[in-house]
């Protein structure tokens, strides 16, 4: 399994951005679907941080970031509204269990 992420950017607080997660190399045998991709994002000298999966979301992004999925494009998106400065991060999506992370996308919310 494959993942690649794409549309971080910078922006300014208060903007919008819809990051894409482009899933290959899922197989009908394994198990897995798109809807298991999970969200995480990083900053220099932290660990990656879990902020969304399925419909669970970390406090800190709670009511801003909502994941979607479209089955036919094995893509998972995650709409980020509201940006605040201390999302600026890099952005992961991954299926636990798996071991392919791809290169990230990141995200800069700047005035």
């Amino acid at each position: 399994v494959q993942v690649a992420e794409s549309g971080g950017g910078l922006v300014q607080p208060g903007d919008s951005l819809r990051l894409s997660c482009a899933v290959s190399g899922l197989s009908a045998d394994s198990g897995l679907s798109i809807g298991a991709v999970a969200w995480y994002r990083s900053t220099p000298g932290t660990e990656r941080e879990l902020i969304a999966v399925g419909r669970n979301y970390a406090d800190a992004v709670k009511g801003r970031f909502t994941i979607s999925k479209d089955n036919a494009k094995n893509t998972v998106y995650l709409q980020m509204n509201s940006l605040k400065p201390e999302d600026t991060a890099v952005y992961f999506c991954h299926i636990p269990g798996t071991p392919d992370w791809g290169q990230g996308t990141q995200v800069t919310v700047s005035s």
